[in-house]
């Protein structure tokens, strides 16, 4: 407790910057896979995906990332172990985010698209269970939310299957695969700016201070939804084609319709994903701060501090566009090769599943969710479309994430107990 009044805000200065440092990480890695589809595909250049992203990501982590932080916060450790020692509490999660986001770091120099919930969940529990006693960590959460990191993908590659599979019936197995494109795409894209309209108007905007009630919520979502197809069908019909050429060449065109449909969901995963992975990084942060500004009374509520967020938010922005490169080309070119329309099935199919996630505040894994989504894809057109042995080797960084994760936080813990102490 004397730390805590001697050298609080030294804590809370270097909880804010390995926080930054944490969501510099989740920009570097997490993100460019989120992105990947649609450089993978073609329908968008590096360049542009990292502007879009830019955008749409710190618009998620602002405006929707609230919901997720308070499950990291509070659902993984049991707060009452730490009630007459609050400062091992804040060891513990500064050591969580620096070994989390040091893993990151390394994982995004190799170029290896690993789970950031999983790295941020597994310092949690290391530190937790070997730095302290096993008895602080919640097993009954841990279980399940291990639990979603399976159910997840299996979600996203059935929607991004379905998906799929009704493009190709509706559109690419017709006798005219371009006027049929014309004409249901518009529906794609109303779908996409539904999803996304429901998590900021329902989840986002009580950030800024508007609370709507859940029927108002759903007539704007469905509003926004008909603006963004109309729109959507606005420009499609201006999209000039030979109606003429051979079948091929329809295709081909198809895609090209795919792909402005495509910037639709890379903006809808970007927001999805900034909502839903920001807490990694401002979670643990927030629970600091939480402690510090309490004197050591460890709350079951505290109020976010107003500068959390964007400086989640901005952290995210700055290692995508440093470093998101470096990661971006795996999921989008590696597991199976993407055209916008595939690209788009299993964008959408990982937002939506991302989205339902983040509402419910269960911290899921974004990159498990967008892999199991692009493998739906792939499995629409049989086991011999997908690289299995790159699906291989992602398991693999995934495996070894939580270890490391773990070992690296118990270290940090140490460090920081021997520093303070």
């Amino acid at each position: 407790m004397d730390i805590l009044l001697s050298h609080g805000s030294v804590l809370v200065l270097i909880a804010a910057a390995v926080g930054f440092f944490m969501a510099w990480g989740i920009g570097a890695n997490d993100v460019a896979n989120a992105m990947g589809t649609s450089v993978g595909s073609k329908a968008l250049t590096i360049k542009q995906a990292i502007i879009i992203a830019m955008v749409f990501e710190f618009a998620g982590a602002y405006l929707a990332g609230g919901e997720v932080t308070s499950t990291i916060r509070k659902g993984i450790i049991d707060a009452s172990y730490f009630v007459d020692t609050p400062e091992l509490l804040v060891f513990g999660m500064i050591s969580a985010l620096f070994a989390a986001a040091t893993w990151l770091l390394i994982a995004s120099i190799l170029g290896w698209p690993v789970s950031t919930t999983h790295s941020i969940i597994g310092a949690i529990i290391g530190f937790a269970a070997f730095g302290v006693s096993p008895d602080t960590v919640a097993w009954g959460k841990v279980l399940g939310i291990v639990g979603s990191w399976i159910v997840t993908p299996l979600i996203s590659g059935v929607i991004a299957f379905i998906i799929f599979n009704s493009a190709q019936k509706l559109i690419f197995d017709t006798d005219h695969p371009l006027k049929q494109a014309k004409r249901y795409v518009p529906f794609y894209m109303m779908l996409a700016g539904f999803v996304l309209a429901l998590v900021t108007i329902k989840k986002g905007l009580k950030h800024v201070g508007l609370e709507i009630g859940a029927t108002e919520g759903y007539i704007y979502a469905i509003a926004v939804s008909v603006l963004v197809a109309l729109i959507g069908k606005f420009y499609i019909e201006r999209l000039k084609f030979d109606e003429k050429a051979s079948k091929n060449d329809h295709y081909v065109n198809v895609e090209k319709v795919f792909a402005v449909l495509m910037i639709v969901t890379a903006c809808c995963m970007a927001f999805a994903h900034g909502s839903n992975d920001v807490a990694n990084a401002i979670g643990p942060l927030a629970a600091v701060v939480g402690i510090v500004d309490n004197g050591g009374e460890i709350v079951k509520k505290t109020a976010l501090a107003w500068w959390i967020l964007p400086l989640g938010g901005f952290g995210i922005v700055a290692g995508l566009a440093i470093f998101g490169h470096k990661v971006i080309a795996t999921i989008g070119q590696g597991i199976t090769h993407l055209t916008p329309s595939r690209g788009f099935a299993a964008e959408l199919a990982a937002a939506c599943t991302v989205v339902i996630a983040s509402g419910t505040g269960l911290p899921i894994s974004t990159t498990q969710t967008l892999v199991g989504a692009v493998l739906g894809v792939g499995m629409a057109r049989g086991i011999a479309a997908i690289n299995m042995g790159v699906v291989r080797n992602i398991v693999v960084s995934w495996v070894i994430t939580l270890p490391v994760g773990a070992g690296l936080s118990i270290l940090f813990f140490w460090m920081m107990k021997a520093v303070f102490a």
